[in-house]
């Protein structure tokens, strides 16, 4: 695995339970010396939950990248031609942001930041965490799994008999998916049991 000198946009949506999973494979991002340009919507600049206040998520973001937080549209359409990125990181990807992106819709920064990563063909990297990817949103989910320059984090059911349409990505898999993404590959196995 090299991601030594990539510039990875690494974009944060709601998913305020999964924070504790994605920030460490930040760190491991940076650890493998990657550019990481941190990304966030603006559920995660706003929302305080029992998972934690906002700010302390914004700061913790800010500590590991040590770079400025992108936090709205208009900060995330230069990483389109001006300021493109090797690969863009969506993780952690809520339902809610799954069928927007799936749609085309690009109503946040992190929306806005996939677009353009999109628009100049290369990878963009979808760690899902969503209670209904096997229900209303599995057409979504089946959508953006055949959409070109578009790749999945493995993921599984983590609770299938009290959570049984809940999907989520196995997010210790992030940065070899990240690699694996870069060189046009999807890692695989994508469907896993979830630990």
């Amino acid at each position: 695995m090299n991601l030594e000198g990539k510039r990875i946009g690494f974009g944060l949506t709601g998913s305020h339970c999964t924070y504790d999973d994605v920030f460490p494979q930040m760190q491991r991002l940076m650890d493998l010396g990657a550019d990481v340009v941190p990304i966030v919507s603006y559920t995660v600049q706003s929302t305080d939950s029992k998972f934690g206040e906002a700010a302390e998520h914004l700061n913790r973001i800010q500590e590991i990248t040590d770079k400025n937080l992108i936090s709205s549209i208009p900060e995330a359409e230069p990483l389109g031609p001006k300021e493109p990125l090797d690969c863009m990181v969506i993780a952690p990807l809520t339902g809610n942001s799954l069928s927007k992106f799936a749609n085309a819709l690009t109503d946040s920064p992190v929306l806005m930041a996939a677009k353009a990563t999109l628009r100049n063909r290369n990878p963009v990297v979808l760690a899902i965490s969503t209670n209904d990817a096997l229900a209303l949103n599995g057409a979504n989910l089946a959508k953006l799994l055949v959409a070109k320059n578009v790749y999945f984090v493995p993921f599984g059911q983590d609770n299938p008999i009290k959570k049984a349409t809940s999907l989520v990505s196995h997010m210790d898999l992030l940065p070899e998916t990240i690699d694996q993404a870069i060189d046009g590959e999807q890692l695989q196995p994508i469907l896993r049991e979830y630990r």
